[in-house]
């Protein structure tokens, strides 16, 4: 039997033999592309050929590519780990032909790796062809049934709709036909009873799609219309989980020796057995392939975080954690004890995730802590929330308060299910279903971009000439009407162009495109589909004129000083800290520079300040840029240039040197270290578990925070009449109050402990309770001292019970012996519902509560409604 790393490489090896190149998978984060966040298909990678804007190196590829389909049209998160057959990251094994071989070879050669190859029964597998569509004029796909007639019976040839056959890449761009490759994998005895024919597309856990050729030969115009493709393409993908299973005559992905490495070190985790729970089992899953996608995600440089790709991270991680301690008991970090067999089954072939093993296991690892502390928060909440539904006589959660739990504190719904039950509860489900899809809406109607078809002036390639040049004399080749969030824009491509599209972290350029007849400003230059477009709120008077595109050179100044600096503060690190320091990220526009790199501790200020003479040193000298353009990536490394794990870089690159450091960079940047003036670090801070950020400003920044620094300076010393000596001044200051405090908590104390000696002397005993009451104005600052010296007296059978005001502003205090809790009593949910009175919330602990209000005049009944809610009056 086949393992799964020897089927990965039979797959390379067969194409190779077909004059196929192999190719390395793409980052399977996607940093450039503001139309995905991940790597969700073989053919992402090669996107920029397919739509025609990037030149064709090779026409024949192929390659095993690291995929992630957690969000959008392919959203398959919450299917993983109840079934057997979905997954968030999966491997897709592809091949490609650019205008070379089409659906004859496709085919063919399909058929031959999976009958002659790896020996798959011929009498199990069906292909799909589409069926057409005559709305569109489209017939069926009769040349490739026919194709597919040469092997397959035609009771094993399944017409398949417009849904399932015909593969589009979006709304609009390049699509085409596709024939699906399916598998049976039932039983003898389960085929003979049931024809396979019926189950295909029917998500049958054993008759499942292993392969999908999609034939891409039209163009989807705005207008929805189709028009053929100048160069037809092969495209490709079959699930190498999924193949696997087939091969390894398994019924389930989770059997094969991809995964169950890792549910075999869970399970002695655990101490539990795979197979002899239904919920176990599914934990085991989830815990299974979310850590594989978390791995990945982490070596390819996107750490979890709140905003975007970052949060669907965090999301899948989470998930994980909650399954493993809701059904693997596991209350404490441990799925970071899991990248060692993930990285022992997949390392040889995806490196980096074995170059930076330590910094994922410590980044899983604190964000695992992390999530459990906010289980435990949530679990407070949630009692809070259930102790006030149970107050208002009602056993039902509101749907708002659950998904509150859920948005806000990220507390899953399942695990609110799970508590409500053992308190003979339940949530509003629909409810939820209702504040869940509003959420979904207005995230999409914020997103929502609508794009018109391009309307080509001219034919031409693109040209960046902005190394050389801040302005050019050009045309326009090609513009569209971009609409997004009730606002109007144009995307205008150029057919020479000084304008920098954002990419790399670095800030697009913004400028002006002039002509006799007139001049528009350009805001922005974007990339798209590696295609720079310059974004404008209106057209030129006249498309076809000849315009001169002019940047903004203070501001590209101000940018390539940022850029220069980051080099030049990344050698820095490197030298101070260490070479284990490596780039996790930049931000760099004409006001800032961030730069994220791999450090497991506080850079000290001591350490700081070196990194920032060491750069600054560097500036001094005045070194002059050394720029190296088209250099094959091999060469780039011998010249010292090193490749960031994470960044997807072409057969050539180019190469930025200032003096020692060298890296490989697209950027723009000084021509000489001596432009940026001076570079001044303004803070450094932890943005994930082994990951340092650094911001820092250069040249006129840094003069314009010195004066700042020095306005301070005079404005302090003024506050301090001008003293010569202000450390001293301050100092002495800070002493003196100091003191002062001390004698202000002294006097506070004494207040609280006579106001309690009172309280106790005035007290009453209702119902075998003693209750101490006080109202009045001026003692909210003193209440809740009272109310912990009087249980710190009387531990037990008492109740204190206060309504103070402050300035016009109520507050009521409730303080419960512990026995009385016991018994049923709730501050917390007590003092909710008397705060109603005064117009206010608030809450806390089941023995102390505490609530402000807007209503003065509603004291008195707030005050008598908590004796009510105590059944004592």
């Amino acid at each position: 039997m086949l393992t799964a790393k020897e089927i990965r490489e039979s797959f390379k090896e067969f194409y190779r033999s077909k004059e196929h190149v192999i190719v390395p998978s793409a980052p399977m984060v996607i940093k450039d592309d503001p139309t995905l966040m991940f790597t969700n298909a073989g053919m992402n990678q090669f996107k920029d050929i397919i739509l025609g804007n990037a030149p064709i190196k090779n026409r024949r590829v192929a390659d095993s590519q690291k995929c992630l389909r957690v969000s959008g049209k392919h959203n398959d998160l919450e299917e993983v780990g109840l079934d057997t057959y979905h997954h968030t990251m999966f491997e897709m094994l592809g091949n490609w032909s650019f205008g070379d071989y089409f659906k004859k070879e496709a085919i063919s050669w399909a058929w031959e790796y999976l009958v002659d190859v790896l020996k798959l029964s011929p009498d199990r597998l069906y292909a799909t062809v589409f069926e057409g569509y005559e709305p569109e004029g489209l017939s069926r796909d009769d040349e490739a049934a026919g194709y597919w007639e040469q092997y397959l019976p035609k009771n094993h040839i399944i017409n398949g709709n417009r849904h399932d056959n015909f593969w589009e890449m979006g709304d609009t761009g390049p699509c085409g036909p596709c024939s699906e490759i399916h598998i049976d994998l039932r039983s003898d005895a389960e085929r003979a009873a049931k024809d396979g024919r019926e189950l295909v597309n029917e998500s049958h856990p054993q008759v499942i799609e292993i392969w999908n050729l999609v034939f891409m030969q039209y163009n989807r115009k705005a207008d929805s219309s189709l028009e053929p493709l100048p160069a037809k393409v092969i495209d490709t993908g079959m699930g190498f989980e999924r193949l696997c299973m087939a091969i390894q005559g398994k019924t389930s992905n989770y059997d094969t020796d991809v995964f169950q490495p890792l549910i075999q070190e869970l399970a002695k985790m655990a101490g539990l057995k795979y197979g002899d729970d239904k919920q176990v089992d599914i934990a085991m899953r989830v815990i299974s392939d979310h850590i594989r996608t978390i791995t990945f995600s982490i070596a390819d440089s996107q750490l979890p975080s709140n905003a975007k790709a970052g949060y669907v991270i965090r999301r899948i991680l989470r998930r994980a954690v909650r399954y493993g301690y809701t059904f693997l008991n596991q209350k404490s970090a441990f799925m970071y004890r899991l990248v060692d067999v993930v990285i022992e089954s997949m390392g040889d072939a995806y490196p980096e995730i074995v170059a930076q093993q330590d910094l994922i296991k410590k980044v899983i690892k604190e964000e695992e802590e992390s999530f459990l502390r906010t289980l435990d928060t949530g679990i407070k909440l949630i009692e809070g929330v259930i102790a006030d539904t149970k107050a208002a006589g009602k056993d039902i959660i509101s749907g708002k308060d659950a998904f509150t739990l859920y948005d806000t504190y990220g507390f899953p719904l399942d695990l609110t299910e799970l508590i409500l039950k053992e308190n003979n509860m339940s949530a509003d489900i629909e409810g939820f279903n209702e504040q869940m899809q509003a959420q979904k809406t207005r995230a999409r109607n914020a997103a929502a971009v609508e794009t018109g078809d391009w309307v080509v002036i001219k034919e031409g390639e693109p040209q960046f000439v902005g190394y050389d040049f801040t302005e050019i004399e050009t045309e326009i080749l090609r513009y569209r009407k971009v609409k997004q969030k009730n606002s109007e824009y144009y995307q205008i491509v150029l057919e020479k162009t000084p304008f920098y599209a954002e990419m790399g972290g670095q800030v697009g350029d913004k400028g002006t495109l002039s002509s006799e007849n007139g001049t528009i400003e350009i805001f922005d230059t974007k990339r798209e589909n590696n295609l720079g477009v310059h974004l404008s709120k209106k057209l030129p008077a006249e498309i076809t004129d000849t315009f001169v595109a002019k940047i903004d050179t203070e501001a590209r100044q101000a940018i390539a000083c940022n850029h220069t600096a980051t080099h030049l503060l990344h050698e820095a690190l490197r030298e101070v800290l260490g070479t284990h320091v490596e780039q996790k990220g930049s931000f760099v526009s004409a006001d800032v520079l961030r730069f994220d790199f791999s450090h497991f501790q506080k850079v000290t200020p001591d350490e700081l300040r070196k990194v920032e003479r060491l750069a600054n040193q560097k500036v001094r000298e005045a070194i002059a840029r050394d720029e190296h353009r088209n250099v094959p990536i091999a060469k780039a490394k011998e010249m010292g240039a090193m490749a960031l794990f994470g960044e997807k870089y072409g057969d050539e690159v180019r190469v930025i040197k200032y003096g020692s450091s060298v890296e490989l960079c697209g950027g723009t940047h000084v021509a000489n270290t001596g432009n940026i003036g001076i570079i001044k670090v303004v803070s450094e801070s932890s943005i994930a578990a082994g990951i340092r950020r650094i911001e820092a400003i250069t040249g006129a920044r840094v003069e314009d925070a010195i004066d700042a620094a020095q306005d301070i300076i005079k404005q302090v010393s003024e506050l301090l009449n001008n003293t010569p000596n202000v450390i001293s001044a301050l100092q002495k200051s800070i002493v003196e109050n100091a003191d002062l405090r001390r004698q202000a908590e002294e006097f506070l104390q004494d207040r609280i402990k006579n106001l309690k000696n009172a309280l106790i002397e005035r007290k009453e005993v209702l119902n075998g309770v003693n209750v101490i009451a006080c109202k009045g104005p001026r003692l909210s600052d003193v209440v809740k001292g009272v109310a912990f010296a009087i249980k710190a007296e009387m531990p037990t059978d008492t109740i204190f019970v206060a309504a103070t005001q402050e300035n016009g502003k109520p507050m009521l205090t409730l303080l419960l012996s512990e026995n009385l809790v016991k018994e049923g009593l709730n501050a917390s949910a007590i003092v909710r519902e008397a705060a109603k009175e005064i117009k206010g919330g608030g809450g806390g602990q089941p023995y102390f509560a505490q609530a402000g209000g807007k209503d003065i005049e509603g004291l008195q009944r707030a005050y008598e409604k908590m004796f009510t809610l105590l059944k004592l009056k």
